[in-house]
């Protein structure tokens, strides 16, 4: 069944790899996506949370009041049980706040050179929040946005010696998910999108997204 478009959603992320996920995984709802290169007044909300849920929610609130209408927002990171669970939340930022996805990998293949012995078990989480309002009318909001939903998706695996692949972003060329050989950048779109923790995270927000529809 086909739907008329009849909510407009803010993909709350200048990341292109998160956005095709998204726009892969929400093409089939009534949805009308927006983007931040869209608002370009817009302030850059600063991730200051302890938890990828508080940095999730400061995102999709804080974008929602400024653009007036509802907003999805993430965060997600790679913890490395050798490290204590770094970089965790600062997996964007590991390296230096201006460091390249490349640069990020290379600095944590370094650190984890003492742990090269034995298997370097690791796990990605994501966390997605969305915020908005209970009606879906795209009439001027009144009142502030809420967070209505928040969901979080995990997969376990292990990090591998070396980068291998070239799909995906961010540490998909090291990270090796449980009961697979090759890294999140050797496989297929597919088998990623049916087992990562962002796939995880989306199905439940599109699950939510369903019945928020369906009831506004």
């Amino acid at each position: 069944m086909t739907f008329k478009p009849r909510l407009e959603l803010l993909i709350a992320t200048h990341n292109a790899g998160k956005v095709r996920e998204l726009q892969q995984t929400l093409r089939e709802l009534p949805l009308t996506l927006r983007y931040l290169a869209e608002f370009p007044d817009i302030s850059t909300v600063e991730e200051t949370g302890n938890t990828y849920e508080a940095n999730a929610i400061l995102k999709a609130l804080s974008y929602a009041e400024q653009t007036g209408i509802c907003a999805l927002g993430d965060d997600s990171g790679l913890e490395v049980d050798a490290l204590g669970g770094k970089p965790g939340v600062l997996s964007a930022r590991f390296g230096g706040e201006n460091a390249s996805d490349q640069n990020r990998t290379e600095k944590l293949l370094r650190v984890l050179l003492p742990h090269r012995k034995g298997e370097i078990t690791a796990r990605f989480i994501c966390c997605i929040a969305f915020a908005g309002w209970q009606s879906s009318s795209t009439e001027p909001r009144t009142t502030k946005p809420r967070i209505l939903n928040v969901s979080t998706g995990t997969c376990e695996g292990a990090i591998a010696l070396e980068p291998r692949g070239t799909k995906g972003f961010g540490y998909d060329p090291i990270f090796i998910p449980s009961g697979y050989n090759e890294t999140f950048g050797e496989l297929s779109e597919d088998v990623k999108g049916s087992l990562s923790h962002r796939a995880k995270a989306l199905s439940a927000t599109r699950g939510f997204l369903t019945q928020f529809l369906r009831a506004t």
